[in-house]
Protein backbone atom coordinates (compact mmCIF):
# COMPACT_ATOMS: atom_id res chain seq x y z
CA UNK A 1 0.00 0.00 0.00
CA UNK A 2 1.03 3.55 -0.71
CA UNK A 3 0.57 6.42 1.44
CA UNK A 4 -1.96 7.14 4.09
CA UNK A 5 -4.77 5.26 4.29
CA UNK A 6 -7.63 6.76 3.06
CA UNK A 7 -11.05 7.91 4.87
CA UNK A 8 -14.48 5.80 4.85
CA UNK A 9 -16.92 8.48 4.09
CA UNK A 10 -21.08 8.36 3.26
CA UNK A 11 -20.07 9.70 -0.32
CA UNK A 12 -17.71 7.16 -0.81
CA UNK A 13 -19.84 4.41 0.34
CA UNK A 14 -22.50 5.50 -1.98
CA UNK A 15 -20.09 5.82 -5.13
CA UNK A 16 -18.93 1.91 -4.49
CA UNK A 17 -22.76 0.85 -3.78
CA UNK A 18 -23.17 2.25 -6.88
CA UNK A 19 -20.72 0.69 -8.85
CA UNK A 20 -21.09 -2.80 -7.82
CA UNK A 21 -24.59 -2.55 -8.75
CA UNK A 22 -23.28 -1.67 -11.90
CA UNK A 23 -20.93 -4.89 -11.49
CA UNK A 24 -23.69 -7.47 -9.86
CA UNK A 25 -27.45 -5.54 -10.26
CA UNK A 26 -29.80 -4.96 -7.50
CA UNK A 27 -29.24 -7.05 -4.34
CA UNK A 28 -32.04 -9.39 -3.47
CA UNK A 29 -32.89 -9.52 0.76
CA UNK A 30 -33.65 -12.79 2.27
CA UNK A 31 -36.56 -13.28 4.25
CA UNK A 32 -36.14 -12.38 7.83
CA UNK A 33 -36.14 -14.97 10.49
CA UNK A 34 -37.43 -14.07 14.10
CA UNK A 35 -34.56 -12.86 16.01
CA UNK A 36 -34.08 -15.93 18.27
CA UNK A 37 -33.70 -17.47 15.48
CA UNK A 38 -31.72 -15.20 13.85
CA UNK A 39 -29.36 -14.61 16.62
CA UNK A 40 -28.83 -18.71 17.33
CA UNK A 41 -28.24 -19.36 13.58
CA UNK A 42 -25.52 -16.50 13.79
CA UNK A 43 -24.06 -17.91 17.14
CA UNK A 44 -23.48 -20.92 15.08
CA UNK A 45 -21.88 -19.43 11.89
CA UNK A 46 -18.88 -18.26 14.17
CA UNK A 47 -15.59 -18.99 12.54
CA UNK A 48 -16.88 -21.60 9.82
CA UNK A 49 -18.68 -21.73 5.84
CA UNK A 50 -22.43 -20.41 5.84
CA UNK A 51 -23.03 -23.72 4.82
CA UNK A 52 -21.81 -25.73 7.72
CA UNK A 53 -23.69 -23.38 9.67
CA UNK A 54 -26.65 -23.66 8.23
CA UNK A 55 -26.49 -27.65 8.10
CA UNK A 56 -26.27 -27.20 11.99
CA UNK A 57 -29.09 -24.92 12.39
CA UNK A 58 -31.43 -27.04 10.25
CA UNK A 59 -29.90 -29.98 12.45
CA UNK A 60 -30.81 -28.57 15.36
CA UNK A 61 -34.69 -26.95 13.98
CA UNK A 62 -35.24 -30.56 13.16
CA UNK A 63 -34.41 -32.48 16.42
CA UNK A 64 -36.13 -30.15 18.06
CA UNK A 65 -38.94 -27.96 16.19
CA UNK A 66 -39.65 -25.52 19.11
CA UNK A 67 -36.74 -23.98 21.41
CA UNK A 68 -38.01 -24.72 24.57
CA UNK A 69 -37.41 -28.77 23.85
CA UNK A 70 -33.86 -27.43 22.56
CA UNK A 71 -33.66 -25.55 26.28
CA UNK A 72 -34.66 -28.82 28.20
CA UNK A 73 -32.54 -30.90 26.51
CA UNK A 74 -28.74 -32.28 27.38
CA UNK A 75 -26.32 -29.92 26.51
CA UNK A 76 -24.58 -32.75 25.43
CA UNK A 77 -27.23 -33.85 22.57
CA UNK A 78 -27.27 -29.78 21.43
CA UNK A 79 -23.21 -30.53 21.13
CA UNK A 80 -23.80 -33.66 18.88
CA UNK A 81 -26.73 -32.28 16.82
CA UNK A 82 -24.71 -29.30 15.53
CA UNK A 83 -21.00 -30.75 15.49
CA UNK A 84 -21.46 -30.45 11.56
CA UNK A 85 -20.98 -26.40 12.17
CA UNK A 86 -17.70 -26.77 13.86
CA UNK A 87 -16.60 -25.70 17.48
CA UNK A 88 -19.75 -27.77 18.87
CA UNK A 89 -18.86 -27.98 22.36
CA UNK A 90 -17.97 -23.74 22.58
CA UNK A 91 -21.48 -23.33 20.52
CA UNK A 92 -23.75 -25.60 22.35
CA UNK A 93 -22.64 -24.54 25.69
CA UNK A 94 -23.39 -20.25 24.36
CA UNK A 95 -27.10 -21.58 22.24
CA UNK A 96 -27.84 -23.47 25.52
CA UNK A 97 -26.82 -20.49 28.21
CA UNK A 98 -28.84 -17.71 26.14
CA UNK A 99 -31.95 -19.97 25.95
CA UNK A 100 -31.61 -20.43 29.59
CA UNK A 101 -31.38 -16.83 29.89
CA UNK A 102 -33.76 -15.36 27.74
CA UNK A 103 -36.49 -17.68 29.32
CA UNK A 104 -35.60 -16.86 32.78
CA UNK A 105 -35.71 -13.08 31.89
CA UNK A 106 -39.09 -13.38 29.11
CA UNK A 107 -40.77 -16.66 30.75
CA UNK A 108 -41.10 -17.15 26.76
CA UNK A 109 -38.25 -17.97 24.07
CA UNK A 110 -38.73 -14.98 21.66
CA UNK A 111 -36.84 -11.89 21.09
CA UNK A 112 -39.85 -10.44 19.38
CA UNK A 113 -40.01 -7.73 21.65
CA UNK A 114 -36.23 -6.17 20.47
CA UNK A 115 -38.65 -4.95 17.23
CA UNK A 116 -40.25 -2.13 19.82
CA UNK A 117 -36.95 -1.07 21.11
CA UNK A 118 -34.70 1.62 19.82
CA UNK A 119 -31.18 0.88 17.67
CA UNK A 120 -29.19 1.56 20.49
CA UNK A 121 -31.55 -0.55 23.04
CA UNK A 122 -31.83 -3.40 21.03
CA UNK A 123 -28.61 -3.67 20.63
CA UNK A 124 -27.13 -3.41 24.32
CA UNK A 125 -29.60 -5.78 24.92
CA UNK A 126 -27.82 -8.48 22.37
CA UNK A 127 -24.73 -7.46 23.67
CA UNK A 128 -24.97 -8.84 26.82
CA UNK A 129 -25.20 -12.37 26.00
CA UNK A 130 -22.20 -14.64 26.27
CA UNK A 131 -20.30 -14.81 22.96
CA UNK A 132 -22.34 -12.41 21.04
CA UNK A 133 -19.95 -9.74 19.75
CA UNK A 134 -20.45 -6.83 17.68
CA UNK A 135 -20.66 -8.58 14.54
CA UNK A 136 -22.86 -11.20 15.99
CA UNK A 137 -25.20 -8.46 17.17
CA UNK A 138 -25.12 -6.63 13.78
CA UNK A 139 -26.33 -9.34 11.92
CA UNK A 140 -29.07 -9.71 14.26
CA UNK A 141 -29.75 -6.38 13.76
CA UNK A 142 -29.24 -5.70 9.84
CA UNK A 143 -31.37 -8.81 8.78
CA UNK A 144 -34.03 -9.70 11.33
CA UNK A 145 -34.85 -6.26 12.75
CA UNK A 146 -33.96 -4.33 9.41
CA UNK A 147 -31.75 -2.07 11.45
CA UNK A 148 -28.94 -0.01 9.96
CA UNK A 149 -25.92 -2.32 11.65
CA UNK A 150 -23.19 -3.34 9.63
CA UNK A 151 -21.84 -6.94 10.30
CA UNK A 152 -18.05 -7.16 9.09
CA UNK A 153 -17.26 -10.49 8.09
CA UNK A 154 -13.82 -11.49 6.67
CA UNK A 155 -14.69 -10.65 2.75
CA UNK A 156 -15.77 -7.25 3.69
CA UNK A 157 -12.79 -6.42 5.74
CA UNK A 158 -10.75 -7.95 2.96
CA UNK A 159 -12.62 -5.39 0.51
CA UNK A 160 -12.20 -2.70 2.28
CA UNK A 161 -8.89 -3.15 3.90
CA UNK A 162 -8.01 -2.99 0.03
CA UNK A 163 -9.91 0.14 -1.16
CA UNK A 164 -8.98 2.58 1.72
CA UNK A 165 -5.24 0.96 1.63
CA UNK A 166 -5.42 0.05 5.57
CA UNK A 167 -3.57 -3.48 4.54
CA UNK A 168 -5.34 -5.30 7.37
CA UNK A 169 -4.03 -2.72 10.17
CA UNK A 170 -7.55 -1.82 11.09
CA UNK A 171 -9.23 -3.86 13.54
CA UNK A 172 -12.93 -5.29 12.13
CA UNK A 173 -14.66 -3.69 15.18
CA UNK A 174 -12.79 -0.56 14.13
CA UNK A 175 -14.16 -0.77 10.72
CA UNK A 176 -17.55 -1.89 11.78
CA UNK A 177 -18.22 0.83 13.75
CA UNK A 178 -17.03 3.79 11.20
CA UNK A 179 -19.21 1.53 8.51
CA UNK A 180 -22.70 1.83 10.44
CA UNK A 181 -21.34 5.74 11.04
CA UNK A 182 -20.85 6.15 7.68
CA UNK A 183 -22.99 3.81 5.27
CA UNK A 184 -26.22 5.54 4.22
CA UNK A 185 -29.09 3.89 6.31
CA UNK A 186 -30.87 3.31 2.73
CA UNK A 187 -27.94 1.33 1.37
CA UNK A 188 -26.59 -0.74 4.73
CA UNK A 189 -28.38 -3.83 3.56
CA UNK A 190 -27.71 -3.88 -0.29
CA UNK A 191 -23.93 -2.39 0.24
CA UNK A 192 -23.35 -5.73 2.68
CA UNK A 193 -24.80 -7.86 0.77
CA UNK A 194 -22.70 -6.64 -2.26
CA UNK A 195 -19.34 -6.34 -0.28
CA UNK A 196 -19.51 -10.06 0.64
CA UNK A 197 -20.45 -11.30 -3.04
CA UNK A 198 -17.77 -9.17 -4.40
CA UNK A 199 -14.94 -10.40 -2.19
CA UNK A 200 -15.86 -13.79 -2.32
CA UNK A 201 -15.80 -13.94 -6.70
CA UNK A 202 -13.75 -10.57 -7.61
CA UNK A 203 -11.84 -9.55 -4.62
CA UNK A 204 -10.60 -13.07 -3.29
CA UNK A 205 -7.83 -13.43 -0.80
CA UNK A 206 -4.85 -14.83 -3.23
CA UNK A 207 -5.30 -13.51 -6.92
CA UNK A 208 -8.18 -10.79 -6.73
CA UNK A 209 -9.19 -10.53 -10.38
CA UNK A 210 -8.35 -6.80 -10.50
CA UNK A 211 -9.09 -6.34 -14.44
CA UNK A 212 -12.81 -7.40 -13.94
CA UNK A 213 -13.48 -5.32 -10.44
CA UNK A 214 -15.73 -2.03 -11.02
CA UNK A 215 -13.83 -0.50 -7.57
CA UNK A 216 -10.42 -0.31 -9.25
CA UNK A 217 -10.36 3.21 -10.46
CA UNK A 218 -11.23 3.56 -6.29
CA UNK A 219 -8.91 0.83 -4.96
CA UNK A 220 -5.51 1.62 -3.66
CA UNK A 221 -4.61 -1.78 -3.69
CA UNK A 222 -5.45 -2.80 -7.18
CA UNK A 223 -3.94 0.87 -8.00
CA UNK A 224 -0.64 -0.21 -6.44
CA UNK A 225 -0.25 -3.19 -8.26
CA UNK A 226 2.13 -3.80 -11.53
CA UNK A 227 -0.14 -3.24 -15.07
CA UNK A 228 -3.12 -1.83 -12.81
CA UNK A 229 -3.72 1.14 -15.40
CA UNK A 230 -3.85 -1.44 -18.31
CA UNK A 231 -6.57 -3.69 -15.82
CA UNK A 232 -8.42 -0.03 -15.57
CA UNK A 233 -8.75 0.43 -19.20
CA UNK A 234 -10.26 -2.96 -19.39
CA UNK A 235 -13.02 -2.80 -17.40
Amino acid sequence: MRGQPRPITRKGLSRVEELLQEQWGPSSPKPARPPLDELILTILSQNTTDTNSGRAFAALRQRWPAWESARRAPLSEIEGTIRVGGLAQIKAGRIKSLLEEVYRERGELSLDFLKQLSDGEAWSYLRRFKGVGPKTAACVMLFSLGRPAFPVDTHIFRVISRLVGTDGREGREQMQEKLQRQAPPELTYSLHLHLVRHGRLICRPAKPLCGKCKLLPLCAYGNGLPGSEKSARGV
